[in-house]
């Protein structure tokens, strides 16, 4: 008879023979017997236990089999639940480490950027070029002083690898449990249906606890967007002190010029007033290096 059926046979007693030889067979585990040992358990308790002794050999059996448990990817313990046996599961190393990964691939959030930036390391930011080291330290010193530094402004050619280096910095802040949203500002612009909808994400994306914001420049200048989206993201992220990064192929003073152009003609005041909010959230750093957009 196997394990799995003693618990049929320990609920129906009647059957005194099988009762008493499938109880027999479960005291008769060793650590079925050190624990009785260890808890000093009396012959009441122990009878009173003998379903939960089953449980624990019938699912122990299982995980040590590799089979599934009552609890996929959980061991089964046994324990002293006031005077009598229990039992409960405990997360396996294997199963932990999932768990752990899930939870910092949680804390990073991309939206209009490539999917794999989940799996980038701050191992796998390439430093072949010293023009890259400033940048690097930056970031590094960021990470490390979380949340005490400002946030970092990004800029350089195109293919420098400035959204695969913010990337890194975002998964390395996940392994410190601090969440992090990297958005591709121009389709997060463009993606929209309408201004309603951009403001509701607008109303969101203001409070995450680390904002980048890719690529800000590239977008199709919109003055209603840039005072009303843009300008409102970063006055409440400027007043909470939340971090904000960026990345651009301009500098701070090149993008000013570029928000200061709309269809109405040069709006300089309206810029600048982004701008501000700019210098202010973040350090201007220039990545300096050759393209490496096919091989980083």
């Amino acid at each position: 008879m196997t394990l799995e059926s003693t618990a049929d046979a320990l609920s129906n007693r009647l059957d005194w023979p099988k009762y008493q030889e499938l109880t027999e067979k479960i005291l008769a585990e060793p650590e079925i017997q050190a624990f009785i040992q260890s808890n000093a358990f009396q012959t009441t308790q122990i009878n009173k236990s003998l379903s939960k002794f089953n449980e624990y050999v019938t699912e122990k059996a299982k995980f040590v089999a590799g089979q599934p448990t009552k609890i996929a990817g959980y061991e089964p313990i046994l324990f002293n639940n006031e005077g009598l046996a229990d039992v409960t599961y405990r997360a396996t190393a294997e199963t932990l480490a999932k768990e752990a990964d899930l939870n910092k691939r949680r804390r990073v959030s991309i939206i209009g950027m490539p999917k794999n930036f989940v799996e980038i390391s701050w191992g796998d930011v390439s430093l072949n070029d010293t023009n890259r080291l400033p940048a690097y330290q930056a970031l590094a010193d960021f990470i490390a002083d979380y949340p005490e530094r400002d946030g970092i402004y990004l800029y350089g050619q195109f293919g420098v690898g400035k959204s695969f280096m913010m990337a890194a910095m975002a998964n390395e802040l996940a392994e410190k449990g601090v969440s992090t949203s990297l958005i591709h500002y121009p389709s997060f612009i463009s993606e929209a249906t309408g201004f309603d909808e951009l403001k509701l994400q607008a109303n969101e994306l203001k409070r995450v606890e680390v904002l980048v914001l890719d690529d800000i420049g590239a977008e199709s200048n919109n003055e209603w967007i840039r005072d009303n989206i843009l300008n409102v993201i970063l006055q409440y992220r400027m007043d909470e002190k939340l971090p904000t990064c960026f990345t651009s192929n301009l500098s701070m003073a090149e993008l000013e010029g570029r928000l200061a152009l709309t269809k109405k003609g040069e709006e300089t005041w309206s810029a600048k007033r982004v701008m501000e909010r700019v210098h202010k959230l973040s350090t201007e750093i220039r990545l300096g290096g050759e393209n490496l957009r096919n091989g980083n």
